[in-house]
């Protein structure tokens, strides 16, 4: 089992910035990737960002519509996966959930990951 906890939601004007974390336990975390989505009322959870393993080379996947705003890490000593996002738009409003994928793989696929969080809310105001 894997316990996964965001925080760092918050309301933000267009324009700043967020950090979302979300703290593991349950497993080795250096053995998880990790993954970020988000849901926005009324569609359907989406990819935001994924990290593999750091001994792999910690390799990221972004999905288009944050690439350049977002940027995913991970400290595998304090058991946690960081979201910065800048330059946050209206259209970024969702909750945002973590995911652990159990093979390594920095995935877009949401069906590959095996453990969720409970989403923290971000709304971004216009």
């Amino acid at each position: 089992q894997v316990q996964l906890v965001e925080s760092g939601g918050g309301l933000v004007q267009a324009g700043g910035s967020l950090r979302l974390s979300c703290a593991a336990s349950g497993r080795t975390f250096s053995n998880l990737a990790m993954g970020w989505f988000r849901q926005a009322p009324g569609k359907e959870r989406e990819f935001v960002a994924a990290v593999g393993l750091k001994r792999s080379g910690g390799s990221t996947n972004y999905a288009d519509s944050v690439k350049g705003r977002f940027t995913i890490s991970r400290d595998n000593a304090k058991n946690t996966v960081y979201v910065q996002m800048n330059s946050l738009k209206p259209e970024d409003t969702a909750i945002y959930y973590c995911a652990a994928e159990l093979f390594g793989l920095a995935t877009r696929d949401d069906r590959r990951y095996s453990y969720w969080g409970q989403g923290t809310q971000v709304t971004v105001s216009s």
